[in-house]
Order: C-alpha cells, then sequence, then structure tokens
C-alpha cells in the first residue's frame, strides 16, 4: 500500500492547483456577483485537458483515473469550489456519453466536449422527484425519426448556459427500468428555461429549471440503450460524488490554511491566536478531520477505478464522511476568524456557503447512508 503521490499525481496536482490560484482564486468574487463563469475559462480548464479527465483518449479525453480526478478537483476548488463544481458535472456528462454511446455519438460530441467548447449538464432531478429520482415524470415519446420530450427538471447547474443537457426521461414503465438517457442540444424547439434561481451559494454557476414542452430529439441521441438510463445515470453519481467530495475536501483545506495565517497574525488578551492551547487544539482536529478524509476519498477512488464490488458503496460513504467533514472544519474557520470571518473580504463566509450544497446535491448524505445500509444488510 503506497500513499505517496506519484511524480505524474504531483504534477497532475500541481498544474490543477497553479491554474486555480492564477485564473480563478483572483475572480472568483466577481463571478459569484456576476452569476456566471466566463466560457473563456471553461475552454482554457478544456485546453489543460480537464474537460475530459476520464474520457478515452480515442474521442479526445486524457484517459486519468478517478484518483487523479479527485486530486484535480481538490486543487481547483482551493480557488472557488463552485468552478471546480461545474466543471466536475461536466465531467460526469462527458463520461456517460463515453462509457455508455454509440461510436456515432462519442465522434460527435465527445471531441468538443473534452475542449470544453461544449459544455454540458446533468438532468436527472425534477421538481417532484429528488432524492426519488426513479419517480421522474419526463416523458419522452418515440416517432419514426425522434424522441419527443415533455417534462421538467430542477436545480440544473448549467441551465440557460450549457450546449448540451444529458437527460434522464421516461420511455417506458414507471420506476427505474422505464427511464432512459438522451441529449438535448441547445437551442432546441420545445426548450426552455426558467428564471435563474438565488442560491445561498455556487452563485457562480447559472441554475435554472429546464423545461421541454414537445422538445424533439433526433433518435441517435439516445444514449445506449432504451431502459438503461437510471442505470447510466447512477453509475455516473459513483465518480460525480468523489469529485463533489473532492471540491468539498479543496474548499475546506482552504478555509483552514487562511484560517491558520490569519491566527498567526491576530492578537488578543496580550497574545496571537496561534498561541492559545485551546485554539490550537481545534485546528489540530480539523487537520485531523481532512487527513482522515483524504484518505477515504482516495480510497474510494481507488476502489472505483479498480471496479472492486463494494465500489458504489464506498463513494457513498466518502460522499457523506468527506463533505460532512468539508462543510464542519470551514464552518469552523469561519469562527476561528470571530467577526472578520462573516465579511466577505475575508473569503471565510463563501467557502461555507459553497460547500453547504454538497452535503445535498448527487445524492443527500440521508440517501448516501441508504446505499451504504443496503449493501451492508445484502451482503
Amino acid at each position: 500500500m503506497d500513499f505517496e503521490r506519484s511524480e505524474e499525481q504531483q504534477a497532475i496536482w500541481d498544474m490543477a492547483f497553479a491554474f486555480g490560484q492564477e485564473r480563478i482564486a483572483p475572480f472568483a468574487a466577481q463571478w459569484e456577483e456576476d452569476g456566471t463563469i466566463p466560457r473563456q475559462l471553461l475552454e482554457d480548464i478544456g485546453a489543460l485537458g480537464l474537460g475530459g479527465i476520464y474520457v478515452s483518449e480515442e474521442v479526445g479525453g486524457s484517459g486519468l483515473k478517478r484518483l487523479d480526478a479527485a486530486l484535480i478537483f481538490e486543487a481547483l476548488s482551493m480557488a472557488c469550489p463552485a468552478v471546480a463544481a461545474f466543471v466536475s458535472i461536466h465531467n460526469m456528462c462527458a463520461w456517460m456519453i463515453d462509457r455508455y454511446g454509440s461510436r456515432e455519438i462519442k465522434a460527435r460530441l465527445l471531441p468538443d466536449m473534452c475542449t470544453m467548447k461544449t459544455i454540458a449538464s446533468y438532468c436527472l432531478t425534477e421538481p417532484g422527484s429528488g432524492s426519488d429520482a426513479a419517480a421522474l415524470r419526463t416523458k419522452a415519446t418515440k416517432t419514426n425519426d425522434s424522441y419527443v420530450l415533455n417534462g421538467s427538471k430542477a436545480f440544473i447547474s448549467g441551465g440557460n448556459y450549457s450546449d448540451l443537457y444529458v437527460v434522464m426521461c421516461r420511455t417506458g414503465v414507471d420506476g427505474p427500468k422505464g427511464i432512459s438517457t438522451v441529449v438535448v442540444p441547445s437551442p432546441s424547439e420545445g426548450l426552455s428555461f426558467g428564471a435563474f434561481e438565488k442560491k445561498m451559494g455556487w452563485k457562480a454557476q447559472p441554475t435554472t429549471q429546464v423545461q421541454f414542452d414537445h422538445c424533439g430529439v433526433p433518435l441517435d441521441n439516445l444514449v445506449g440503450e432504451e431502459g438503461q438510463g437510471f442505470k447510466y445515470a447512477m453509475a455516473g453519481l459513483d465518480g460525480g460524488r468523489l469529485n463533489i467530495a473532492a471540491c468539498a475536501l479543496g474548499g475546506a483545506q482552504s478555509a483552514l490554511d487562511k484560517t491558520i495565517a490569519y491566527m498567526k497574525e491576530r492578537k488578543a488578551f496580550g497574545g496571537r491566536l496561534a498561541d492559545f492551547q485551546a485554539l490550537q487544539f481545534k485546528v489540530a482536529d480539523m487537520e485531523t478531520e481532512l487527513q482522515a478524509a483524504r484518505i477515504f476519498l482516495h480510497q474510494a477512488a481507488w476502489k472505483l477505478d479498480n471496479k472492486t464490488p463494494d465500489a458504489t458503496k464506498f463513494c457513498a460513504m466518502a460522499k457523506r464522511f468527506v463533505t460532512d467533514v468539508a462543510f464542519d472544519v470551514a464552518n469552523s474557520a469561519l469562527q476561528l476568524h470571530g467577526g472578520y470571518g462573516y465579511l466577505a473580504d475575508y473569503g471565510i463566509e463563501k467557502i461555507v456557503r459553497d460547500l453547504r450544497v454538497h452535503q445535498i446535491l448527487e445524492g443527500t448524505n440521508e440517501i448516501m447512508r441508504v446505499i451504504v445500509a443496503r449493501q451492508m444488510f445484502a451482503n
């Protein structure tokens, strides 16, 4: 068992971290205020090979591993969790098409997705089905030459921004076996969007409802086979959960780093905050928890890379554990800053707001417990 990064992994981390600190961190607050991410930034991220991290090289991807992706998203999130998470969602969509799509759809869509000239959004959640995702109602009716979609999706990162929407929709019976996956390009007749959501965090990500009103897409925009879409969506979420955990980890690490620097400078009661043993104990616990979370995340990524039978369980456990720890660490970092932590200028309150949603999306942390418990009792 080797816990050291390889030279290649260290180079990947260094590249992602340097890009984040130079190209993302100085502008993150402004993008949050603007409510959007510059398209040129995403193309520059794509130029680094980060638009198709674990997409096969034959179609323009980087062909890296899930562990590599965990390192990349932690490093990028130290600059801004919202931007890093947006890139991670795009990567989940690209992987689903690469893993399950036909040769034709892969050749047609993935080269531009990998360079991030084309941006994709993942559309599973609906206004009436969140955690109960298999109860989705968006329907795709098959005609001679197209699927005609009717319904809506909720909380979609990239709504009214992305070029492609990877949509889980009902083509058959109720339940998971009646769900398929189709790719809807934007613009398309019958495709529209709700108002931009006003959110607690992830403000740089445009988020809307995505609506389908007799929206027709070609039959060859089906990903894989009819009736297999729910399986594809869940497989995508295994990796997505690792990425979201990695983004939370990076945000929390940044908050802790800022806190250590602040405590060395801030003085109270005749001494530096860094010299008070009670506060030393607090940051020692924060560091210990982050290190434990990082090892757990990397173990889960290794299991997914190696397709172990318990990979899904470990992805769920890691997502639950890492995002809970990360939010607690970020919240403690705010507390250690006192009133200054509540001010936007210090960058801590943004991290707290951004990381809160990591405990909700890609499956709530309560659903992660359901997945783990089911597998425990099944075995």
